[in-house]
């Protein structure tokens, strides 16, 4: 353990980076480069000790570590963080995906360069608070506050329609999250604190939960977007510039799932096993029905964006089979997701840049003039299809396997949508870069230079690292996700016996 605050450094390190880009004057091309460089060494540093956190988490303690805690809003309200087993992948992650999405930027950002980097900044910091704070009122905070930052990054540096996507982001998950501060508020007037800690040992009546649970689902199931809510989520990939769909699909959509976890599993399980039927069904749909549209899209973006509902349908259903195969790869396959869609939309970026154009059918034969690029696509293309010996297999297998579980109606329905993954993953693959190269834009494409590889590669490393590999992750959950799931199935049993006994 450390005896020095971890995570209020990790959380709040990246607005030392921003003070110091407010302190940058000038446009000219020194001035750009300063800054650039000030956001990417921000990042990095915010990583090593993201790292630095890893090394000393132990696995084998169920509850929370490196805790932090002091008075704030009159001392009713603390602020107070704390990592545990479910927690600290998704800290991990944010802070390793964060110097792609500044490297991604480079040269595609050339307007308002110094607002751009001080907004991935802040959503860093608010992202990582999600993931890090004890206290309801705090984490609510940083979960709502991280519309802000990419707000803006939408409706400043998107696309043609980048306006109405950014709004229409903005106002569903703003919505959604209305619910949930009724739900807080609730919560904080029958337990009397907004303590995570003492509220997942406080026992809520039967009764209750069923409100609170409806208020969180609101919110999550916007955020990570669950189908029929999923429709802001094509707009604002498709209309995001490269780094903002990064962050969207590999750390914005995962706060859903984690909210599922740290909030809906053991706060209110006898509701969560009450609406789990409803949630397998929305699942099953978002598998099957968003396959099927990803087939019929036009645009790369909306192809994968697409997809990434599909894989998030994986999530709720391995999340709600409230088993640990369920629970567990839920956890793991949000991490690959998050690693196999980040790297997706950084190779559309890559092509975008070359031929400003996302249209599928504006490509073809690529391996003709890219072959590093093509072998790069090809392995977070299998990856997203789910092929054994990449990570996307482990979090599918185990979800699904969790799922056969709870009810194997739901496991033979999901099992659909890995073949039709295939086929919109290997159509676009086909088309993309083994189709006809009778493209006259496409003579004098390039192939992926020195700061692409340094994307590329350490993202094609990992993703068959932890196919191959999966125990960093599934270690570091097991023992917290157990905890989670033996306290539910506690306050069920006990639910069961009481009514028994009012029989």
């Amino acid at each position: 353990m450390t005896d020095w605050p971890i995570l209020s450094l990790l959380t709040f390190l990246p607005l030392v980076g921003v003070f110091f880009l407010l302190m940058i004057r000038g446009t000219g091309e020194a001035a750009l480069k300063n800054i650039r460089h000030v956001a990417l060494w921000t990042t990095v540093i915010d990583f090593v000790v993201a790292c630095v956190l890893w090394a000393k988490f132990d696995a084998a303690n169920p509850g929370f570590q490196f805790v932090e805690q002091a008075d704030w809003l009159g001392g009713a309200i603390t602020y107070k963080m704390g990592v545990d087993g479910i927690s600290t992948p998704f800290v991990i992650l944010t802070a390793f995906l964060m110097p792609f999405c500044i490297l991604a930027s480079w040269r595609s950002i050339t307007v308002r360069v110094k607002e751009y980097m001080i907004c991935f900044l802040v959503l860093e910091t608010l992202m990582i608070g999600v993931f890090s704070a004890l206290d309801l009122v705090l984490f609510y905070l940083f979960f709502e506050g991280g519309l802000i930052p990419m707000f803006l990054i939408i409706g400043i540096w998107g696309g043609k329609r980048r306006v109405y996507a950014s709004f229409k982001f903005f106002l569903y998950t703003l919505l959604g999250s209305l619910l949930m501060l009724v739900g807080i508020l609730a919560m904080y007037g029958t337990a009397g604190t907004t303590d995570i800690q003492a509220l997942l040992a406080y026992k809520f009546p039967a009764e209750m939960q069923t409100w609170l649970w409806l208020g969180f689902f609101a919110s999550f199931a916007v955020k990570m977007p669950m189908w029929p809510v999923h429709t802001w989520l094509p707009d604002a990939h498709v209309e995001a510039p490269t780094a903002g769909s990064v962050i969207l699909a590999g750390i914005l959509l995962k706060m859903g799932g984690y909210g599922f976890l740290r909030f809906s599993l053991p706060m209110f399980p006898l509701a969560s096993e009450q609406f789990a039927p409803m949630v397998f069904a929305l699942s099953v749909v978002a598998i099957i029905y968003t396959s099927l549209v990803a087939l019929m899209q036009e645009d790369i973006k909306k192809l994968i964006a697409y997809s990434s509902v599909a894989h998030m349908g994986f999530v709720t259903m391995g999340i709600f089979a409230m088993n640990p195969q369920g629970v567990q790869g839920a956890v793991f396959q949000m991490v690959s997701h998050g690693v196999v869609s980040g790297a997706l939309f950084l190779c559309v970026g890559v092509v975008y840049d070359r031929m400003h154009t996302r249209d599928i059918a504006a490509f073809g034969g690529l391996v003709n003039r890219m072959p590093w690029y093509a072998a790069a696509f090809m392995v977070f293309t299998m990856a997203n299809v789910g092929l054994p010996g990449t990570s996307g297999f482990v979090g599918e297998f185990l979800t699904l396997m969790g799922a056969f579980q709870a009810n194997s109606w739901v496991a033979l329905f999901a099992c659909t949508g890995v073949i039709l993954s295939a086929g919109y993953a290997l159509w676009l693959y086909r088309r993309v870069v083994f189709g006809a190269f009778d493209k006259p834009a496409l003579v004098g494409i390039a192939d992926l230079n020195r700061r692409e590889l340094v994307l590329l590669v350490p993202l094609v490393l990992l993703t068959v690292l932890f196919g191959v590999w999966p125990a960093p992750v599934l270690d570091m959950s097991a023992a917290s996700v157990d905890g989670v799931l033996s306290s539910a199935q506690a306050a069920i049993d006990a639910a069961g016996k009481t009514a028994e006994a009012a029989k």
